[in-house]
């Protein structure tokens, strides 16, 4: 392979490649660094200190993001940063190890690449695993193998995806017509890192210069009033007594939001996304006050839409109540649920696991971090009584998405990504 400049990308401040000093002792690169800023950007910082807060919030275990006292002196340091190593200007004399390690992911034929189109694009995949480490806060020198995994191997192969479906869109559309956002949709469990991936995909589409918009399932939760008369006329259903199931969302609202996104084609157009507070009342959630969501502006390239129950189908009545009698009237209200969600998700990504328990898991591992941490955090009782309310739901409707699809979804259009029990994408065959 030619000796490749990996600085042919624009390189940010207090940046250096992680692909380029890993922690493998097999290592063969020879890197010699230049003096970098450690001035970060006002878009960086904002979006650093929001990650953090979520992970110190979720307390979501993610044991991957774990980065050295070396890395967190660099994130804090005040001031220029001097590299470890000679600041001359970098030299690469080879990529081989990143490069192998890339071409051994288990996406990368499922996204259509092949060890010749990642030889052609290396230089890319250097910059996203570097725009990324500065998201992360992780050590560039030193990438543990979980850090390099999850990288290389899950979140740069989904956002290359991503730009390939945007293409693809937009291909559809003539020269000087408004193009809508492509709403690409993310149906995984809860717990396996949707929001951390999606978060990653947010970024990386801010550092090339395309403006998104990230919503959730739960922006369109009832209000705290909706949500009583739910509970009031299902006395004795386990089901709709919390927040979570079909029937405790606001369907009209979210019609109106989606479709109002779609429409974000053209300079200058804004609007605000609607956030839900879960900690109001108790715990029992409310909409969040309209003055605190956040403010779009577009024209907006791509949509993310994700949920732990989107493009599920509606099915048998016998065969719900089989799983559980109590989601018969869930299996109902699923009914209204394509038209307000589904319809509007061109491309598909659905994130499989073998066994629902792994949900209780997760959810065990997120809470413990959180008391551990000194935060507010459920006991082990009050988790398995959290996850016993979507396990029905999980029982009964993830077969059908797993072999059909989401309703409405064109399979050229949907990609399939199944994890491990440590939330990393494993070969499919």
């Amino acid at each position: 392979m030619a000796t490749l400049n990996v600085f042919s990308q624009p390189l940010h401040p207090t940046t250096i490649s992680s692909s380029l000093c890993s922690s493998s002792s097999n290592s063969t690169f020879s890197c010699h660094f230049s003096l970098l800023s450690s001035h970060s950007s006002p878009t960086l910082s904002k979006l650093s200190n929001h990650v953090h807060t979520h992970f110190s919030k979720s307390g979501n275990g993610s044991s991957w993001l774990q980065s050295s006292s070396t890395a967190d002196s660099i994130a804090h340091k005040k001031g220029p940063v001097y590299s470890v190593f000679p600041s001359s200007p970098a030299q690469v004399s080879s990529v081989q190890d990143l490069y192998e390690f890339i071409c051994s992911g288990p996406l990368l034929y499922k996204i259509g690449l092949t060890p010749e189109k990642v030889a052609e694009s290396i230089d890319k995949w250097l910059s996203y695993g570097r725009q990324l480490c500065r998201l992360f806060q992780l050590n560039e020198l030193f990438l543990t193998e979980p850090q390099k995994v999850r990288l290389y191997h899950y979140y740069i192969p989904v956002f290359l995806w991503c730009e390939s479906e945007i293409a693809q869109h937009q291909a559809k559309f003539k020269d000087k017509e408004d193009i809508p956002p492509l709403v690409i949709g993310f149906s995984a469990p809860q717990g396996c890192g949707k929001t951390t991936l999606v978060f990653a995909l947010e970024y990386l589409f801010q550092m090339i210069g395309r403006k998104s918009a990230t919503i959730s399932i739960d922006d369109f939760y009832l209000t705290a009033e909706g949500q009583n008369k739910l509970r009031e006329a299902n006395p004795g259903n386990a089901l709709p007594e919390y927040r979570g199931n079909a029937g405790s969302h606001d369907l009209p609202f979210s019609v109106e939001t989606l479709t109002a996104l779609t429409k974000m084609s053209r300079e200058g157009t804004k609007m605000k996304l609607p956030r839900y507070d879960k900690s109001a009342f108790g715990g029992r959630g409310d909409r969040a006050d309209p003055s605190t969501w956040p403010e779009i502006e577009g024209p907006l390239t791509v949509v993310l839409f994700e949920g732990w129950m989107l493009g599920f189908k509606p099915l048998p009545v016998e065969a719900v109540k089989a799983v559980d009698p109590q989601l018969e009237i869930v299996n109902k209200n699923l009914k209204a649920y394509y038209d307000a969600w589904d319809k509007y998700i061109q491309s598909w990504i659905v994130i499989k696991i073998k066994d629902p328990s792994c949900v209780y898991q997760w959810r065990l591992q997120a809470e413990i971090a959180m008391r551990e941490a000194g935060n507010p955090g459920m006991s082990d009782d009050e988790v398995r009584d959290f996850v016993s309310r979507y396990l029905p739901a999980y029982n009964a409707y993830l077969p059908t998405l797993y072999s059909e699809g989401p309703s409405g979804s064109d399979p050229q259009h949907l990609l399939n990504i199944e994890i491990d029990e440590k939330r990393n994408p494993i070969l499919c065959v």
